[in-house]
Formats: structure tokens, C-alpha cells, sequence
């Protein structure tokens, strides 16, 4: 399953990619069922018994559908509870840093309104000097838990989608702590569809690739994760309850820009940065000045 959250004509609303170019809307599977689906997203997730009743008729029922390019794609979960976002949690990337693999598990968390659409403008604040980009798997979490085992934390995930956590590095690093560097409006481009677990299979064999402005920059593998999803989930679940929609993004691989060498090749105004994830699909979004 494919969820897509979308707006059209100021409407916001959801439905269910049946191909690369097209979707069926919530209402049209609402009649194609005889009943009424969750306006929310979030409460979706949960009913594990009303998304086998949606993918059986998206299978066995031939529905009307619309064109993706007629609407505008949001954020797949636009209200998460909680965005948490992992640092340092690649092999390359720590590398690349300098850094040495930490038995702890850095995290920070961005606000819900950092979430921007999959192919919505990176909106640059005139403060910031060093803009960079992060790709990024992004868990989205099914149903309420804590406390969870590693052994049944997959149970817990709902699917994936793609996150660029952009960071105004300049800000992160004079700070001393990474919040307030990641935390700005459109600073969590994510998308471009939320995908379900069972089309992904083992998420830790996905290809990654980021480039800007048709300039590959990362190009790794989630094998390269240090903490893999399962531990993840495990550990947060142990300090917090997760619920329906809560976000949790898994870290970046190496080539960011600030750690480009010989010099750091960061963001500007004008630049396009494209993010591919195997088995997922891609966002693009363009760099702009605040206004």
C-alpha cells in the first residue's frame, strides 16, 4: 500500500497510489466499500483489519482514479506527535565526521512545522550561511507502544518515506547541541508517498542516492546503518510511547556537504537537491531565498 496525502482546490485529503501516474481518493474506496475511512491518516495506521479491507478492493475492484500530476502532494503524515531524528547513526557518515561510533543513541526532534511536501521549495532563512541536506529513511510508527522488544519492534512500523533532514550547520554547530540548526519551516522535506512495510521487505538493503543539481553527492546503502530499526524503536520505546503517525528518522550516510572534501559544498538559493530511495520513489526540492 501507498498512501498519498494531497490538496486540491485548498482540500486536503488522501488516497492510494494504484500506479506511477495515478491514485483513488479516499471517498472513491469509501463507496467501493460501503463505509466511511478515517479523515486522518494517523487513524488509519492503527486498524490493521481496515487496511486489509482497502487493499483487498484496490486489487479486486476496478475504480475510478485521478492523474497525480492534477493535484499538489503534501506531506504523507502532516501531524505527527513527534518527529525524532537520529544523529550520527551511519558508518560513512561517521567516518566522514571524524567522529568515532558512539554506544549511545544521539537524537534531536523537529517540529511538525518543518514538514514540507515532496516536491515543495527548501525555504532558506536570510540568517543561515550554511545550508546542507541529509537523506534520509524515515519510519513511520503503526500503533501505540512502549516498551517494545527488539524482537517485535516491526510489528510497530506502518512503512517508510523518504526525509531530508536539512541543517543550517552554522547554527547547529555554534550552538553546541543540533535542535535549533534543524528546526526551521520546510526543513523536513518528506515523501513522496508513504509506503507500506510489507512492500519493503528488509529495510535495510535499500540503495540511497542525493543529488544536487544532477551532481550525485550520496550515494550508500540503510545497510550502513549502525543502530538498525528494530534497536531503534526499541530504545526510544523505552524513555517515550510512540503512537499512530509519530515519525522517526534514521540518519544520514556519508557526503553531506559540510564534510565535502577538499571544502564543503553546501546549499544555495537556485539549487535542485533530488533524494532516491530504492523501492520507495523520490522528492525534489528547490532551494529559495526567505522572502
Amino acid at each position: 500500500m501507498r498512501i498519498v496525502s494531497y490538496s486540491l482546490e485548498e482540500e486536503r485529503d488522501y488516497g492510494f497510489l494504484v500506479s506511477r501516474t495515478e491514485f483513488v481518493p479516499r471517498e472513491f474506496v469509501e463507496s467501493a466499500l460501503g463505509l466511511s475511512l478515517p479523515k486522518d491518516v494517523k487513524a488509519l495506521l492503527p486498524d490493521r483489519e481496515l487496511i486489509q479491507l482497502i487493499e483487498s478492493v484496490l486489487k479486486g475492484t476496478k475504480m475510478e482514479t485521478l492523474p497525480l500530476n492534477g493535484v499538489h502532494l503534501e506531506p504523507p503524515i502532516s501531524n505527527p506527535g513527534k518527529i525524532i531524528c537520529l544523529g550520527l547513526n551511519y558508518v560513512d557518515h561517521v567516518e566522514e565526521a571524524e567522529q568515532e561510533i558512539s554506544e549511545g543513541l544521539p537524537i534531536f526532534l523537529k517540529p511538525a512545522t518543518s514538514l514540507t511536501g515532496p516536491y515543495d521549495p527548501i525555504v532558506k532563512p536570510k540568517f543561515v550561511k550554511q545550508l546542507d541536506y541529509e537523506i534520509e529513511l524515515a519510519v513511520v510508527i503503526a500503533d501505540r507502544c512502549k516498551d517494545v522488544e527488539t524482537s517485535e519492534a516491526q510489528y510497530h512500523v506502518f512503512g517508510y518515506m523518504i526525509m531530508n533532514d536539512v541543517s543550517a550547520r552554522d547554527i547547529q554547530f555554534r550552538d553546541g547541541q543540533w535542535t535549533r540548526g534543524k528546526i526551521f519551516d520546510t526543513f523536513a522535506p518528506v515523501g513522496p508517498w508513504l509506503v507500506s512495510a510489507d512492500e519493503i521487505g528488509n529495510p535495510h538493503r535499500l540503495r540511497m542516492l542525493t543529488r544536487v543539481n544532477g551532481e550525485i553527492r550520496q550515494n550508500s546503502s540503510t545497510a550502513n546503518m549502525i543502530l538498525k530499526i528494530p534497536e531503534i524503536i526499541s530504545i526510544l520505546s523505552q524513555g517515550m510511547t510512540l503512537e499512530p503517525g509519530d515519525i522517526i528518522s534514521t540518519g544520514t550516510p556519508g557526503g553531506v556537504g559540510i564534510f565535502w572534501k577538499p571544502k564543503p559544498r553546501l546549499l544555495s538559493p537556485g539549487d535542485t537537491v533530488e533524494m532516491w530511495i530504492e523501492k520507495i520513489g523520490s522528492i525534489r526540492n528547490v532551494v529559495i531565498t526567505e522572502e
